[in-house]
């Protein structure tokens, strides 16, 4: 762990402000390579360096922005240095540079992020300021924040929601740290369910789709994804399960919900769903000892089936988790359906994000296998009958890369761009696979005819 000098802050932690008058900067390397930095004070840890907001120190940001972070320069696999566009700096998108010669060979390609960027968004935000509304009282609570796209969040988020006692919770429930998950961190082993356990994912996974269609029957303009969560939490709790992302790794709610720009793991809040928008609604249940994963992407209103780029981007990502998972079944390589994922959002004009992947899941939330979306990936291991994971690609219309709001969890396209994703948890059997999480004949949403342009870039 690296500590610089004592400086003084004023930062803005959850929504609240606080007066550090003398505290360390401590770094620390995480198993990965990454780099974590925290705020110390009397040797006590004081905050991850992630919640962080706004510090009159740049010291803060320019050495967290620097560090961790690949070239952006095309075809360039070196690690960025502190060189950043400064166009993208001052739109909040992250873009670092190995050196000037590889930032200068790629800038054809780079300012193509610079046109994409919405420019009205910027002009004119959306009506949520720093200061709660007095008609409302909603207010963002990260108002330094630079986003990349239109999506503001729309705080207060509402009260954590409890569950029964005579519900099972999972080890995490209590204190949002999944330490049978961490005992179990790098090893490569991957569990083999038997008869009783495959049954005991069939059930969950039954579970978890009835949910996640509740979920969807209630998408519609005008509903807040606090509402959403409201549902979720519900219709889990009537099913005698618990909602497996609440306190997960501290998570504050029951599901997580992802509007337009939004990659991955929104936090629902107050605001309301507009015509036009896409969303991601990511159900996990957790019944009798076992996890149950899946989300779809939905479309909210006319406008939004009638967006060819909102079209394209969700049916492909949809298409991407249909192809892959053709390829399911014993001796399969885990690195396989990257290759065929990619091939095909590429097709489409559409990136893959390479930061998340699918991922094992039995009795633990999250476990071995990796699975990534990505073509080219050096992922290790075989399918095996028994073995239980997920494949849930997230596909974008712009840039592969993602950004992370202050909150910690909200993954957002680097560029603003929209982003659609789709998942299932399967089963691997004898002769091939068993989705658990399967639609139903009554499922809402479903495939819409992909726009005519989109479609003829894959011929």
């Amino acid at each position: 762990m690296i500590e610089n000098q004592f400086l003084p802050c004023c930062l803005v932690a959850s929504g609240v402000y606080m007066k550090l008058t003398r505290y360390r900067l401590a770094c620390s390397m995480g198993p990965r390579g990454q780099s974590s930095f925290f705020l110390i004070r009397n040797d006590e840890l004081i905050l991850p360096i992630q919640h962080v907001v706004y510090c009159r120190t740049r010291l803060v940001f320019n050495m967290a922005a620097a560090t961790g972070h690949k070239c952006s320069g095309v075809g360039c696999s070196n690690d960025a240095g502190t060189l950043q566009c400064p166009t993208c700096l001052k739109a909040g998108i992250d873009s670092f540079f190995c050196s000037q010669d590889c930032f200068k060979r790629s800038w054809s390609e780079h300012k193509t992020i610079h046109k994409k960027s919405n420019i009205l968004s910027n002009l004119f935000p959306p009506k949520v300021v720093s200061e709660p509304d007095p008609a409302t009282g909603n207010f963002n609570p990260f108002p330094a924040f630079q986003f990349t796209g239109g999506l503001r969040p729309v705080y207060p988020l509402s009260p954590k929601r409890t569950i029964p006692s005579t519900i099972p919770h999972p080890d995490y429930a209590k204190n949002g740290i999944p330490i049978s998950e961490q005992r179990l961190f790098g090893q490569r082993s991957i569990k083999i369910l038997n008869k009783e356990e495959q049954e005991g994912m069939r059930r969950v996974c039954r579970l978890a789709r009835e949910v996640l269609d509740i979920a969807a029957r209630a998408v519609k303009p005008g509903v807040t994804t606090d509402y959403i969560d409201e549902v979720v939490h519900k219709a889990c709790i009537e099913r005698e399960s618990y909602p497996s992302p609440l306190n997960y790794m501290h998570f504050p709610k029951s599901v997580c919900t992802s509007i337009n720009e939004t990659i991955c793991h929104g936090i629902p809040d107050q605001r309301p769903l507009e015509d036009g928008d896409i969303i991601n609604i990511d159900v996990t249940l957790y019944h009798k000892g076992f996890h149950g994963d899946i989300n779809e992407t939905y479309y909210v209103g006319d406008k939004a089936l009638a967006n060819p780029e909102a079209v394209r981007v969700v049916e492909t990502a949809r298409e991407c988790l249909d192809k892959s998972i053709e390829l399911v079944k014993p001796g399969m390589l885990f690195r396989d359906p990257g290759n065929t994922i990619e091939k095909h959002a590429k097709s489409h004009n559409c990136s893959v994000v390479k930061t998340y992947c699918g991922h094992g899941i039995n009795q633990l939330f999250h476990c071995a296998p990796n699975i990534p979306h990505y073509a080219k990936n050096k992922a290790v291991g075989t399918a095996k009958p028994g073995m239980c994971f997920t494949i849930e690609p997230m596909i974008n219309i712009g840039t592969h890369r993602d950004r992370t709001w202050p909150d910690d969890w909200t993954s957002t396209t680097a560029d603003g761009s929209l982003s659609a994703q789709f998942e299932h948890t399967m089963l691997v059997t004898e002769d091939g696979v068993e989705v658990l999480t399967a639609r139903l004949p009554d499922s809402p949403g479903g495939p819409v005819p992909m726009p005519e342009t989109a479609s003829s870039n894959g011929n």
